[in-house]
Parts: structure tokens; sequence; C-alpha cells
């Protein structure tokens, strides 16, 4: 990207300034200590995007040597237009929730910062996917500085999370009764769960996953997609591909993420011609057990329907993953800003696709 030194300042904000990151230890240091976070902020992931061919920010926002906040920016050129994507949104320090005031204050300077650096990189919105707790607090933080309700989400924003301080005894017994029953079933059946962190486990999870995309109808993520994330995750050991096999065939996979003290099921697939056979529920467990085995501290099945959505197409899954137990995280919705009026553009594409595809 041209830069001449290291974290070198961009731009001045009264007492606060806002730098980019280009040191590891520093980006993920400063991610340790906070709360609200998942792998998406992580320095892998941003590895990843560049992987892609995408150019990123990672901007730190700081004030008297103390970086207060965290922001991984996303220059996405799409065919639809070009915006900025800012991946469940501004991480911030030891915050708490009812500090209203600086929350506001600090991404507003990252949103003055950043509809200068849109002008420049010819966006035309600027999209936000927060992490923050879906309140009116947080909701109305976002309105008084101009956003609006995204017509689709990036990534999830009701995602299932699961508490691993218990001990697997009683992980058990938050189960539903069927879930419990599905995994002693799958045992009993002679399902074997395999752990593989070689590449070529990719091409075995691409096989089962593009059969998934046939029986659901989605746009899957192409091979070489699926390839460079668990690349960009597997340099720091922390990604490993999750294989059920019956009768010697791979019949359903997970690609799980472990990333600070946090485990996410990431990519998953399985082959319908085998549903007697409850695989995916013994590979669950055996992800779940690996994730408190190394001392995670919760285990995300990430997305799930919304409560009041009793036709989303993601009922099915919904209803598998709330059977392990746990509790559900809903997110402030996806927020876009408005740089232009390009936007528009953009926006009745995806509104249409949203309604298409019962979102």
């Amino acid at each position: 990207m041209g830069r001449t030194h290291q974290n070198r300042v961009v731009k001045i904000f009264r007492f606060m300034i806002i730098k980019e990151i280009e040191n590891k230890d520093i980006w993920e240091n400063f991610l340790m200590e906070s709360h609200e976070k998942s792998f998406l902020h992580s320095w892998n992931w941003a590895e990843f995007q560049k992987e892609l061919g995408e150019k990123i920010w990672r901007l730190a926002i700081i004030e008297n040597d103390v970086i207060q906040g965290l922001a991984l920016i996303i220059k996405v050129s799409a065919k639809r237009g070009i915006f900025f994507l800012c991946p469940h949104g501004l991480i911030i320090k030891n915050l708490k929730s009812e500090d209203i005031i600086f929350k506001t204050k600090i991404l507003e300077i990252l949103l003055d910062y950043l509809k200068d650096l849109a002008k420049k990189e010819k966006a035309s919105f600027i999209r936000i996917c927060p992490i923050w707790q879906r309140t009116d607090e947080n909701i109305k933080i976002f309105k008084s500085l101009g956003f609006k309700n995204a017509p689709i989400h990036m990534h999830p924003e009701n995602n299932w999370i699961l508490d691993l301080s218990k001990t697997e005894e009683e992980l058990l017994m938050g189960m539903r009764k069927n879930t419990r029953y599905a995994i002693r079933k799958a045992e009993k059946q002679g399902v074997i769960i395999e752990k593989n962190r070689e590449i070529e486990a990719v091409d075995i999870f691409n096989k089962v996953y593009h059969a998934t995309v046939k029986r659901h109808d989605f746009v899957p993520f192409s091979l070489d997609y699926l390839k460079k994330e668990f690349l960009a995750f597997d340099k720091d050991e922390k990604i490993t591909i999750f294989l059920a096999k019956y009768n010697k065939e791979v019949i359903s996979c997970a690609m799980i993420i472990f990333w600070q003290k946090r485990a996410y099921y990431h990519q998953g697939a399985s082959l319908r011609k085998y549903d007697n056979i409850f695989a995916s529920h013994l590979l669950q467990w055996e992800a779940i057990k690996q994730a408190k085995a190394i001392g995670c501290d919760f285990y995300s099945f990430w997305g799930i329907a919304p409560k009041d959505r009793p036709k989303h197409p993601w009922q099915g899954i919904t209803l598998f993953k709330k059977g392990f137990g746990g509790e559900i995280k809903e997110y402030v919705k996806t927020q876009d800003f408005i740089i232009n009026n390009k936007y528009w553009f953009n926006y009745f594409i995806e509104k249409s696709r949203s309604i298409k595809r019962g979102f």
C-alpha cells in the first residue's frame, strides 16, 4: 500500500489520533484484552482478505499513546459498486455498555476518517456489521450519526453461543434430549470423527460442501476461497477440519476456527443420503470437547434464524444448533452510511436478492 514507515499517523481528531497498525502483536494483544470480538477482527482474517485481492486497513483510535479501539476496513469492489466493509464493527477496549457518550464519540471519529478515505477510494458507502448488543441505546448511536439499516447482512446478526465453563456432563445435560440421543446413536452406528489440519482436507470438505449447496440452493464459496481461508488461519494453527466418516465415507464435515480462547463453527456440510446417521451431531460434540480441552471459553455455532421469523431459510440449522444448549446473542443490524447516490443502485440489487432468498 506504499507506506513509508510503520504505524504511520494518518489524521488527528481533537485529542485522539487514528493510526494504521502493521504490527501483529500490537493488534492481537489489544484484542486479547477485549470482550466483544470475533475472529473477523483477527490478524489472520485480514491476511485472508489480502490473499483474496482486497485492499485492507487496520485502524487504531489512540488517545495519549493508548489504543482505545480497533477497526478492520475492507474495500469491497463488486459489480454492484465499491464500498467499505467493517466486519463485526469497531472494537472498544473494556467498554461499559452504558458509556454511550464515549461509544458515540469514538465511532464518530472513525466515521469521519472513513468518509474522507471513501471519497479517495471512490466508495459509495460505508458498511459496518456491529458486534454490539442489540439495545435501544446502541441502535440510537448509529442513527444519531446518520447510519441506516442495510438491505442485507454480511455476517450473521443472531449468533448461538455455548458457554464452555461447564463440565462435559453438564454440557450434555444442557442439550435437548434428542440431541443427546443422536450423539450416542452415532457412536453406536460406528461414526468416526477425524481431525485434519492438512490442506488436502479442504478438497474433501469441498466435495461434501457442494452436495450441500445443491440441496439448499445457495451461492457457494469457491474452492480457492476455502483454501485461502484455511491457510490464513493454519499459519498459526488456529483451524481444524473435522471429518465424520461412516463406512469409510466422509458424510459430514466442518471447519472450526480456534482463536483467542474461542471456537467458531464457520463452515459446515453434510450428505443427505445419510440422514438416518447422526454424524453431524457427533461431529459437533467432538468439536465442542476439543474447544473445551484447549481452554476455550465458549463455542460459537455462528448464525441462526431470528426469533420472529418461523419461515426463515435457516430454521432447520437453527433447530440443530439450539439442540446443543446455549444462548442467543443478538447484534445491532448491519449499518450503512451513504457517501453518494451510487449507493442506491447497490441497495436495490441487495434488497431484491434478500427478498428472493427469504431473508
